[in-house]
């Protein structure tokens, strides 16, 4: 199976400090040993190098060089492959923006969310459960 990351589960196997970083590890090593395949869009990587580099959110953050060698680690490995917005992703977005009410806060995850659905991923790894179960079509796992 092939699985759709959000960033926060990156974060997580990143940031040996991260409260979840032993469970997303062991997830990781679950799904890699059934032969799961991780997918990955752009968008999460910006997002991974925004997060991981911001001081306000972590202690020690990373540099911003350290955060895109991170980022290339990720979208060159093996067991990524990538998920990218399409023609058909833009008209998915906005229709679920609409369909659901979203709001200016979820604009990142919806338009992460179409970028899957139109690249058949049906399964989503993140921490934010409730931002991807709300479009009825992936198995949300949950860290």
């Amino acid at each position: 199976m092939i699985r759709g990351l959000d960033t926060s589960f990156i974060i997580q196997l990143e940031v040996g400090a991260h409260a979840r970083h032993r469970q997303a590890r062991a997830l990781r090593d679950r799904f890699l040993d059934a032969g799961d395949r991780f997918a990955l869009a752009p968008q999460v990587l910006a997002e991974f190098v925004h997060i991981v580099t911001d001081a306000r959110r972590f202690e020690l953050p990373l540099s911003a060089e350290a955060a895109v060698r991170r980022a290339e680690a990720w979208w060159n490995a093996e067991e990524v492959v990538p998920a990218l917005p399409n023609e058909h992703t833009t008209l998915r977005f906005l229709s679920w923006m609409r369909e659901h009410r979203l709001g200016r806060k979820r604009l990142l995850d919806t338009l992460l969310a179409a970028t899957y659905h139109t690249n058949e991923i049906a399964s989503v790894v993140t921490s934010n459960i409730r931002d991807y179960a709300i479009f009825g079509c992936f198995e949300v796992v949950g860290v």
